[in-house]
């Protein structure tokens, strides 16, 4: 199961993070706390995060009500956006982009669900990380990304003879 991380205070004014390391906001703990709740009736077997303190934080939270800790995986961070870090989208529009490009994200991603899976066949893991990471894995599984990843959303994902196939 894929999660994203709750909110931060860039989320909520419109800011690309990318690698810049933003913390959750209240909100984003509640958010996490929710996410704790829905997934403490699953049986996880282990918790990933992208090193990046929101999801993190997420995990560690999904972590301290699972009774599991979080392996943290830096492959799992969020899209290296550059130049556009910090800039809304009204200001992106100035603002010729340099970063890691979308091939190089999904890349990075998916060798790290490919660890991960290795490490725990047959297994249920949680997950966390970011908007775009769990965009480059839906892609690369579903051939389309869904267009936006709500915060604390989870999607889920079964791993079976070598394939991955999303689940309801």
């Amino acid at each position: 199961m894929f999660a994203r991380h709750g909110e931060t205070d860039w989320n909520f004014e419109g800011r690309l993070q990318g690698h810049t390391d933003r913390p959750l906001n209240a909100y984003g703990r509640e958010q996490a706390e929710a996410l704790a709740g829905r997934l403490a009736r699953e049986d996880v077997a282990a918790i990933y995060a992208s090193d990046l303190a929101r999801a993190r934080e997420s995990a560690e939270i999904v972590g301290e009500r699972l009774g599991l800790p979080v392996v943290v995986d830096p492959d799992l961070r969020e899209k290296n956006w550059g130049t556009w870090e910090g800039l809304t989208s009204e200001e992106r529009l100035r603002v010729e982009l340099a970063g890691e490009s979308t091939a190089e994200h999904r890349e990075r991603t998916v060798r790290a669900v490919e660890r991960i899976v290795e490490r725990h066949p047959g297994q249920r893991v949680v997950v966390v990380t970011h908007g775009g990471s769990v965009r480059r894995i839906q892609a690369a599984v579903c051939g389309v990304a869904e267009p936006v990843v709500d915060n604390c959303a989870v999607w889920a994902l079964a791993h079976e003879d070598g394939t991955f196939t999303p689940v309801d």
